[in-house]
């Protein structure tokens, strides 16, 4: 490491004002700050010091996310190796089958090892491609304004690359990074400026522009010909009856063995990486809890009020937690902490909002099964409101204490 810091202390002449690629610091410092703390640190008052930046919290993100992403990798193969074994097939065509290969990876539904690298040749194009076209815009954006380029955008990338199926095409992911990075956050100034999560407006954008290749019941298993419903399908279909018909457990779901996008499945790893993010108070428990109770609350008055005519209305709490994306919305999504709400009392209420919301549209709205995706967006928009409407009820609550100071 003393030999790369020599050479980008040799290096960073060049790139300094009055240098041959000033222009180009940008790209620089984000090299240099990605293997270095930065030089710039707060030294007066009224500046918090803190031993953690923004580096340091979003590495945190990324090992948060890193058991969602293991489990995502083994249950996308797996889901591929059963599907295969089911119809017949001996290996993938193209390159991917080539490196598997080339390895001694076979596929094999009960190794792990065969799962996890078969599901690692889907995610690795599709990350790549989302890193790639993503930080071009980064770059891009943070050259015209001068300013450095943040590290943030390495857990939107995580975080949008695993709530994709493994069959999108690439080109798709590429329009949906843009998206959610240009219009989601550069137009409203960067990295601490963005009202809604850039991750879930890439992805809403995708879903609305391209539903047949992101929503369909044949994109949720890397097998051409294959076509398989997800368990919140089923249960729109028929219920809690339908999902257990398919052979999906509760322990199955909980633990992230169904079909669904790559990272986003296993509510057993989302709760290891929320152990994490609550222990390092990278994330606000506030919200996680939030979430928690607006769902329970609205799935028990679903369940009180009951249907004739939808099934979904029997569908218990505990199911909905681990069905879909709920673990992981609730866990990484709902806690950013730029677009979330900001005071301890309103972040409940955010929370709590997302909650409900997420039942509502997964157990009134026929055509959309999932609903955390959504209902983090709704709530977003109404987090200012939310924090404002907590301000205004400390002032006045401090006024009537106070009345003196008031006047």
């Amino acid at each position: 490491m003393a030999g790369l810091r020599r050479l980008l202390d040799k290096l960073e002449p060049l790139f300094a004002k009055g240098g041959r690629y000033e222009n180009y610091h940008v790209i620089y410092e984000m090299v240099d700050t990605i293997f270095y703390s930065p030089p710039d640190v707060t030294r007066t008052a009224p500046h918090i010091r803190d031993g953690i930046d923004l580096k340091r919290v979003m590495i945190y993100v990324v090992l948060a996310v890193m058991p969602a992403l293991v489990v995502g990798l083994w249950n996308t193969g797996y889901q591929a190796n059963v599907a295969m074994q089911a119809m017949g097939v001996d290996a993938i065509a193209g390159w991917r089958g080539d490196w598997l290969a080339l390895f001694g990876i076979g596929y094999n539904p009960d190794s792990v090892w065969d799962c996890f690298w078969h599901g690692f040749v889907y995610f690795l194009p599709i990350y790549v491609v989302t890193l790639v076209a993503g930080g071009l815009w980064e770059v891009l954006f943070a050259g015209v304004r001068n300013h450095e380029v943040n590290e943030g955008f390495f857990v939107t990338s995580m975080l949008f690359a695993l709530t994709l199926p493994a069959t999108i095409p690439l080109w798709q992911v590429a329009v949906g990074i843009s998206f959610g990075v240009v219009i989601g956050k550069e137009v409203f100034g960067g990295t601490g400026k963005n009202f809604m999560n850039p991750a879930l407006v890439g992805r809403a954008f995708l879903f609305f522009a391209y539903p047949g290749d992101i929503s369909g019941d044949a994109v949720w298993t890397a097998v051409d010909g294959f076509s398989g419903a997800t368990p919140l399908a089923l249960g729109a279909a028929g219920g809690l009856p339908e999902i257990m018909a398919a052979g999906v457990s509760w322990q199955d779901a909980f633990i992230g063995k169904l079909q669904g996008a790559i990272g986003s499945t296993s509510a057993l790893a989302c709760l290891l990486g929320a152990v994490f993010l609550i222990y390092t108070r990278v994330a606000a428990w506030r919200i996680m809890a939030g979430v928690m109770i607006g769902m329970i609350a609205t799935t028990l008055l679903l369940n009180a009020i009951g249907s004739d005519t939808n099934p979904m209305f029997a569908l218990p709490w505990y199911w909905h937690f681990a069905l879909g994306g709920f673990a992981f919305g609730m866990v990484f999504m709902a806690t950013d902490p730029v677009s979330a709400a900001m005071t301890n009392p309103g972040r409940w209420v955010f929370g709590a909002l997302i909650g409900a919301m997420t039942v509502l549209i997964r157990v009134v709205n026929p055509a959309y099964p999932e609903g955390i995706m959504l209902a983090i967006l709704f709530a977003n928009l109404f987090a200012p409101l939310i924090d404002y409407v907590v301000i205004q009820q400390n002032i006045r609550r401090r006024a009537r204490r106070f009345p003196e100071a008031s006047s």
